[in-house]
């Protein structure tokens, strides 16, 4: 009898499957744009609408018909920076040197870390890079929860120009429309929903056994005689599915504060009352989930849209 041919089943590409430590995701490199200004920022997913568009772009398909496609909105309250940190780069990677605080600290931030009482310290005489870290309002938005989440924001620019920059951020709010614009590529960091354990069917995409099959038909069998100390990652078995850390590349914003006359709000969000964004397509991650954006690393060209209007129902 020959042996039957079937492809591999479950995709390579993430591994491993496992659950995410936090959904405050962390996001490792930071794109340098050339410009003076924050590479990311940070929002709550708050649903989905579809939208009607026209592309403009030359020779695309559909060119100057007016087109329909799903939409996220994304909830971006101001952010507000907690302090200028120093890195100085080791054999063992970037290190934190010295912190220069805020001097406006939020009351909030006491439900996440305890504050601290000294806000003095001087500018180090060397250091090799300089990030600002932020946190978020949620207290602002329709959320239930108060609070805030501390999240760390590279600075893309000359290294000279990065100081003078972030200390004029330190004692100010800073809003999507100063970092992001309409038209825009970005790369979306999120943690995907969770689907707690599931079988080898659901988590790989294995195919049904034969209704005659012996025992079990959502099975994938035995691993073999003896049970092996250790089972590759490519070998299909039940185990975690869901809430994954996952980057999504080339989301599109359409529309960075858009006019959106939804007065009943999204389902299981509620209204949107600070400034939103509106992304092409779907993002990972359920409702309320917290979304970090960077400028998109692997798509430069620019986006010829228009968009016609935005739909009211959820």
């Amino acid at each position: 009898m020959g042996r039957i041919n079937r492809p591999r089943r479950g995709s390579l590409q993430y591994w491993p499957r496992k659950r995410a430590r936090t959904q405050n995701i962390r996001v490792r490199s930071w794109l340098n744009t050339g410009k003076t200004q924050l590479a990311g920022f940070a929002g709550y997913k708050a649903g989905m609408t579809h939208i009607s568009y026209l592309n403009k772009s030359q020779g695309a398909r559909g060119r100057n018909k007016e087109l329909v496609a799903a939409a996220t909105v994304i909830e971006c309250p101001p952010l507000r920076p907690f302090s200028i940190r120093f890195y100085k780069q080791t054999p063992y990677g970037w290190k934190v040197i010295t912190e220069l605080l805020s001097k406006n600290l939020h009351k909030n931030l006491s439900r996440r870390m305890n504050l601290p009482k000294k806000h003095e310290k001087e500018i180090p005489a060397a250091y090799d890079d300089i990030r600002l870290l932020c946190h978020t309002q949620p207290y602002l938005t329709s959320l239930s929860k108060k609070s805030p989440e501390i999240i760390e924001l590279g600075i893309s620019g000359e290294r000279g120009k990065k100081l003078e920059y972030a200390q004029s951020l330190l004692e100010k709010e800073i809003r999507v429309a100063e970092v992001f614009q309409d038209l825009q590529y970005v790369d979306v960091h999120a943690v995907t929903k969770g689907k707690g354990l599931q079988g080898a069917v659901k988590r790989f995409g294995v195919a049904l056994k034969q209704k005659k099959s012996e025992k079990k038909k959502r099975s994938t069998g035995n691993l073999g005689a003896f049970t092996p100390r250790k089972v590759l990652f490519t070998v299909a078995h039940p185990g975690q599915t869901g809430y994954h850390s996952r980057t999504e590349h080339n989301k599109a914003i359409l529309k960075v504060n858009p006019a959106m006359s939804n007065q009943q709000g999204f389902r299981r969000y509620g209204l949107i009352k600070q400034d939103a964004i509106l992304i092409k397509g779907s993002i990972p991650g359920p409702r309320k989930r917290l979304i970090k954006l960077t400028p998109a690393r692997r798509h430069t060209s620019s986006l010829n849209l228009e968009v016609r209007s935005i739909a009211t129902r959820t």
